[in-house]
């Protein structure tokens, strides 16, 4: 089987299912494995993806029926409301989720931030200026690279920045909404579970959702033949229109109570990335939508005949008893004639069904947290990735336990599900209002198809659900305020942040030295050259940031080789190995000076590898190589006040023979000799008696070859000395202080909310996985 070490999470689970088909002698044809690879997919979806959908039966009648339909309870009131929860299953989730919206993945992941990323490809949407045309050669750009054709709604878009603000603004609105869509009371036991991983409690879950699911098409088969066959035909939307025409506003205001029909219907877009589109469609189309129809449809025949019941409708359609005949098979002669109720069991599939209806959504809740935190809009927080080989997989502890808090909450503090319920389906219409506009933009600049095809699709779906949002709307005195206001809370800490860090940016663009400012260093100014590699960190992809001039100004000496390390998230899921690492050179070569852009995608696992290290002094020594020999592929660079930055990506490389470094591995322990002083390796050994670990020790060495010129050989040679000598990370202690002209909101924002969350999140260091041992903090104070 191949590693696994590189792969996107839905090829690692085909990959998976491939080595158990090969182990058992299962056929490897191309057909086979699809069915087989596709049919895993769609197991494991019932227990990440459905179990919300296929739960809403539980509560859209008393929903419904219970508020301003109480004078229209009859058989015609009943007949149009499963007429509307009829169409709306078709029309939201099955034919704009499963048959286009799915089509908008990013390679295939799914989310709101998927689709934002698709925009910023193509529309220079991003706020943060530190792209590269190199960034645009990415290969999981996929065919469309190209920006979209240029266009006056384009331009327009481009040129104004508060637009591309409030872009990010509704974007960062959607993600956060899905903080808020934990409303049920069974939703901090599943927060139990999360600890154990994606991929166990998938298989935990997926039997309780199938059975859960054959369970309510049993009941509504049943109760449609047995109460009311009639109920066929409602599916006919001219009942709608009667339903509309005998209860008036009081119809209007019951579709708060018909739109939890399709709460969970977004988490099939933003748990794509956890499947493929195909085995989500399956999953949909062939069982979920069917199970459901049938038993809405079994529940109104059921109401029809029984308008009682409407306060407990779901369980007292229930068919109450059920006679058998037990054979004991210990005593075969003995047969036994009881009378066995119903009710217990569907209760018991129920209540599991309502824990495990929470998963997508915390599951989602997970991954978009990382993405809000790759890409600079929510604070540094511990993600635990709970698989070696699943990239989606992940646990955020301090995510878990606010969520946690949050379902407590509101369970204690609404006691009712019925407003428990209305505030859940205010923020499921408006995530799923915002995607219809988003995906308007999509289909313009994206698939780049005509703007009437987009206004089309905005015509059909953004009315049906703009409809359902304003009927949303008059709930809010009655719990709908809830998730508006949780929103507006969790909107402030995400903006405040991201706000911050374009700021802090922005100081540091504009307080970079130049490239003079780094050539008159030297002997005469009294700056000397230690052994040893120095890694500065920057957000900055030119110049030299001031976080470097500040430490030698204090500290006036600094490494034999200096790189300039800027990691940087790009607007794709993932990022190849291959493309990982841009390299260029500061000054001349004698000066030794390098800059490393590290890039990664928004779902991509950030320094978690202990190979860091040596793969930015691999990166550079294939530069150094490539530099002499294939000066061709040389990129045009990217300007800076300071002069000019050759960037290469090794993917460039045609085959690996050009390398020049071979490795060696060997364990660290306390004998291991090498140029650094006996006084750092005395400090070092009593570190690691203090903090023992297994680590890996790759030692670089060049290989024989006479033909090398002899300038490169000595660089490498200082290169690979001066990994021995010891690898320092030197990273920038930021305080950001709002400036004294600053207006008093700004003060505000900076001073008390960027300030506070800044200090109380990670620190930069151990976001980047960066051992204290090796570290150097330089204090800095941002004026911004």
């Amino acid at each position: 089987m191949k590693s696994l070490s590189n792969v996107s999470p839905s090829e690692h689970i085909n990959a998976v299912a491939l080595e158990m088909e090969s182990e058992a002698g299962i056929s490897n044809s191309p057909s086979h494995q699809l069915s087989k690879r596709n049919l895993l997919l769609v197991y494991q979806s019932f227990g990440v993806v459905y179990g919300d959908l296929s739960t809403s039966p539980l509560y859209v009648s008393t929903s419904t029926f219970l508020g301003r339909l109480q004078d229209h309870q009859n058989e015609e009131a009943i007949f149009g409301a499963f007429s509307l929860i009829f169409w709306t299953l078709t029309l939201i989730p099955l034919v704009k989720y499963v048959l286009i919206v799915l089509s908008a993945d990013d390679n295939c992941e799914g989310g709101t931030f998927a689709l934002y990323s698709l925009l910023c490809r193509h529309v220079r949407f991003s706020l943060l200026p530190n792209r590269q045309p190199a960034d645009e050669e990415l290969s999981a750009y996929g065919p469309s690279t190209q920006l979209a054709a240029s266009s006056p709604l384009k331009r327009f878009l481009e040129k104004h920045e508060r637009l591309r603000t409030a872009l990010l603004v509704v974007v960062l609105l959607f993600e956060i909404l899905n903080l808020v869509c934990l409303p049920n009371p069974q939703s901090h036991l599943a927060l139990v579970l999360q600890r154990f991983g994606t991929h166990w409690v998938t298989f935990l879950f997926a039997p309780i959702v199938i059975i859960w699911l054959i369970s309510i098409f049993s009941i509504g088969l049943y109760n449609t033949v047995y109460w009311n066959p009639r109920i066929v035909v409602a599916m006919s939307p001219h009942y709608i229109i009667r339903f509309f025409r005998e209860t008036g506003r009081d119809g209007w205001i019951a579709l708060a109570g018909i739109l939890l029909s399709i709460t969970g219907t977004e988490a099939m877009f933003a748990n794509l990335g956890h499947f493929t589109a195909l085995s989500i469609r399956l999953a949909f189309a062939f069982v979920v939508y069917p199970c459901l129809v049938v038993q809405y449809m079994g529940q109104a025949a059921f109401l029809s005949k029984n308008l009682s019941s409407i306060p407990t409708s779901f369980y007292d359609s229930v068919p109450i008893k059920l006679s058998c005949t037990w054979m004991c098979v210990p005593f075969p002669l003995v047969s036994l004639d009881i009378t066995q109720t119903l009710f217990w069991p569907v209760f018991g599939i129920a209540t599991l069904a309502a824990i495990v209806g929470s998963q997508a959504v915390i599951t989602a809740t997970f991954s978009i947290i990382k993405q809000c935190n790759a890409l600079s809009c929510f604070p540094r927080v511990k993600i635990v990735h709970t698989s070696r080989h699943m990239f989606g997989q992940i646990y955020i502890p301090e995510i878990n336990w606010i969520l946690m808090i949050l379902c407590l909450a509101v369970t204690v503090g609404f006691r009712d599900t019925t407003s428990i319920g209305v505030a859940y389906g205010i923020a499921c219409i408006t995530i799923m209002f915002i995607s219809t506009w988003l995906m308007a933009l999509v289909i313009v600049f994206v698939w780049q198809k005509n703007i009437l095809t987009a206004a089309a699709f905005l015509l059909l779906f953004g009315s049906i659900e703009g409809i359902y949002l304003s009927s949303s709307v008059t709930t809010v005195p009655h719990g709908g305020w809830l998730p508006l206001v949780l929103s507006l809370i969790f909107m402030g800490v995400t903006y405040t942040w991201h706000y911050g860090t374009r700021e802090k940016y922005n100081f540091d663009l504009h307080s970079k030295a130049s490239l003079k400012w780094l050539l008159t260093l030297g002997p005469s100014l009294g700056i000397a050259r230690v052994p040893g590699i120095g890694l500065i960190y920057s957000e900055l992809t030119t110049g030299i940031p001031a976080v470097f001039s500040h430490f030698v100004t204090n500290f006036p000496a600094f490494h034999k080789v200096l790189v300039f390390v800027c990691v940087k998230s790009v607007p794709v899921p993932y990022v190849s190995p291959e493309e990982r690492f841009l390299i260029g050179r500061l000054g001349p070569k004698s000066y030794r000076v390098y800059r490393c852009i590290v890039r990664y995608g928004y779902k991509d696992i950030q320094r978690d590898d202990s190979d860091f290290e040596n793969q930015i002094i691999h990166s550079i020594a294939e530069f150094i190589q490539m530099e002499a020999d294939v000066s061709q592929l040389w990129s045009s660079g990217t300007a800076s006040s300071g002069g000019r930055t050759a960037v290469i990506s090794i993917r460039s490389v045609e085959s690996t023979s050009s390398l020049i470094v071979a490795e060696q591995l060997e364990l660290i322990n306390a004998s291991i000799q090498s140029s650094e002083s006996s006084t750092f390796q005395s400090l070092r050994s009593v570190y690691e008696e203090e903090n023992p670990s297994v680590r890996r020790r790759v030692r670089f060495q060049l290989p024989q070859s006479p033909a090398m010129d002899p300038s490169v050989r000595e660089e490498l040679t200082d290169l690979i000395q001066a990994k021995e000598a010891g690898i320092v990370y030197i990273v920038g202690n930021s305080y950001v202080k709002a400036r004294r002209s600053s207006s008093f909101l700004k003060k505000m924002v900076i001073d008390i909310g960027y300030s506070f969350l800044d200090k109380n999140c990670r620190g930069a260091s151990e976001a980047l996985n960066i051992p204290h041992f090796s570290l150097i903090e330089v204090g800095m104070i941002y004026y911004v």
